[in-house]
């Protein structure tokens, strides 16, 4: 019998995070305790301030917790070294933010292909790769074109495309269509979930759509730095 661990991607326990302002001392993550399966959509929902960007960061290996465990599939962070955080970030996490943070002197095709040629790929070899994800979010006819060429939801496309090039097991979206017009913004989730049915990416998403987080595998909302079922 499989144990249930196995299908784990990314959990965390009792995650706890403080911030000081000025003379008082903010609490921003009580608490936090999930989990998330591979193949699973996750998204989270919450006001501004509520703690959801800051859970994202802790997840991604971004932010430390001040206590709480991470483990990202199955492998513990706890006293890992900034280099060794980083190859794991690198190797099992993608990102996407609600500002698609493209380099603007490079093409579609090697702004995607970037985290491989961080990695040391050869580049030719990252090309190809890049291009199999420009093909897999409908922009194969763009590879060449700068981010100034492309419209909003393109360029959010193309930065799912780099989060996803290096094959991670879960993606980290915070807000991926906060910075898109309604219609758009919804072509976008539907590309979250084709994504996720076909390669089997896991994806915890932060957003303030609930009809969007609706759509998610499961629900959970952030109030005042716990997070709780929906």
């Amino acid at each position: 019998m499989t144990d249930s661990t196995d299908r784990r991607v990314l959990s965390a326990q009792n995650l706890v995070k403080t911030y000081d302002e000025g003379v008082d001392r903010v609490e921003v993550l009580r608490d936090v305790s999930l989990h998330v399966d591979h193949h699973e959509m996750v998204a989270i929902v919450g006001a501004s301030g509520s703690g959801k960007s800051t859970l994202l960061h802790v997840l991604g290996l971004l932010d430390e917790p001040d206590s709480g465990a991470v483990q990202i599939e199955g492998e513990s962070v706890l006293g890992l070294s900034e280099t060794a955080r980083s190859r794991l970030r690198n190797r099992s996490l993608g990102f996407v933010y609600q500002f698609h943070h493209l380099l603007p002197e490079f093409s579609a095709l090697d702004n995607v292909a970037m985290p491989l040629i961080v990695r040391r790929e050869p580049r030719a070899r990252a090309r190809e790769q890049a291009r199999e994800l420009l093909d897999q979010v409908g922009l194969a006819a763009r590879a060449t074109h700068f981010p100034g060429q492309l419209s909003g939801g393109e360029r959010q496309r193309v930065a799912l495309a780099r989060a996803l090039v290096t094959h991670p097991a879960c993606v980290l979206a915070d807000e991926p269509t906060g910075n898109l017009d309604r219609g758009t913004a919804g072509l976008m989730f539907e590309l979250l979930q084709s994504i996720n049915q076909k390669l089997g990416t896991a994806f915890i998403i932060v957003t303030h759509d609930q009809a969007l987080a609706a759509l998610a595998h499961r629900q959970l909302s952030m109030d005042k730095g716990r997070l709780v079922d929906t």
